[in-house]
């Protein structure tokens, strides 16, 4: 099927081969930089919330960054936190915003009026694959189990996820209906502010599925809470090989959630040479291997003007993409 190409070689593969994987860097034995404040758009127990309070502990416990400090600042799609840091930007040198796909996204649909060029962009740093998840004690055993409940009675078949309608959590599932042959632009799909909610939103019932981050499904699944019954990977992931992926169930469907650090417009060059030095030191360390293996990401490193040749090839295959689902 032609939509099943463009999932994999316009948006997958493509995306995939733009990614530059962080080479080793020898670790620093000394700090780099005195503190970071992480600015996170959106809520508690989120992808985003996850990605930055597990970089934070790295750099720290690492001895890279002296401090690390935290704020959640949901609202607007992510575009609150993102409208702050530009109209702060001089009072924001210390502040680096965690963001991903859905910058991209939500700059595409209008959500809102700002894009990343708006911002100085310091690193691409994890790639983090996306799942779906289903209560540990649901009928629903696995991928087929969804879609059969699905076609069976769309309107009560429900979708959660941690992003807005058009967003990346509703694009992946809407990738992965189409790609086994249901409707995506009939899926009911319920949004959600952040994992935490997402996930609270499934285990009370409102919704019979989530499309989330793995890393935000792995210690549920652990816990016996949910069950992951897609995992858009090649392969099984490591760090929870029980979960598995849409490929062996003969669902064409790969893909990977950038994750990186956007500072404010107008930072300092040697702010910013600062910033990127602590990150890239950073893959070498035996504190970020502990956090990313326990949350089964991917390592990318794509730094400044790579970053920015990396966005602005996913702007035309993630808008390309989204035309032909009906979301542009």
């Amino acid at each position: 099927m032609a939509y099943r190409k463009l999932t994999r070689r316009a948006f997958s593969a493509a995306m995939a081969a733009a990614l530059v994987v962080g080479a080793p860097v020898a670790a620093a034995a000394e700090q780099v930089v005195d503190s970071i404040h992480f600015l996170i758009p959106g809520g508690a127990g989120g992808g985003w919330d996850g990605t930055a309070r597990g970089t934070g502990e790295a750099l720290t416990k690492a001895g890279l960054v002296g401090t690390a400090s935290y704020e959640n600042m949901s609202g607007g799609g992510g575009g609150k936190a993102i409208g702050y840091l530009i109209e702060n930007a001089d009072s924001n040198h210390g502040t680096l915003m965690v963001n991903s796909t859905p910058i991209v996204i939500r700059s595409l649909t209008g959500v809102f009026p700002q894009s990343f060029r708006d911002l100085t962009l310091v690193a691409g740093t994890i790639g983090d694959y996306a799942a779906l998840v289903v209560p540990a004690n649901s009928d629903i055993k696995d991928l087929k189990g969804l879609i059969d409940a699905f076609n069976a009675d769309p309107g009560g078949t429900a979708v959660g996820g941690g992003s807005v309608p058009g967003g990346m959590d509703h694009l992946v599932a809407a990738m992965v209906f189409q790609a086994a042959g249901a409707d995506p632009v009939a899926m009911k799909y319920v949004p959600y502010d952040g994992g935490g909610k997402t996930m609270a939103g499934l285990l009370s019932g409102e919704v019979q599925a989530v499309s989330t981050g793995f890393s935000e499904a792995v210690e549920l699944a652990k816990a016996g809470e949910v069950r992951i019954i897609g995992v858009t990977s090649p392969e099984r992931v490591e760090a929870y090989a029980d979960a598995p992926t849409m490929v062996e169930q003969g669902n064409d469907t790969t893909f990977v959630n950038w994750r990186g650090f956007f500072a404010a417009p107008g930072l300092p060059a040697d702010k910013l040479a600062a910033y990127q030095a602590a990150i890239a030191k950073m893959y070498d360390t035996p504190e970020w291997e502990e956090v990313r293996a326990r949350n089964g990401w991917v390592n990318i490193h794509n730094p400044g003007d790579d970053f920015n040749s990396f966005l602005e090839n996913q702007e035309q295959v993630i808008g390309d993409l989204m035309k032909k689902l009906g979301f542009l």
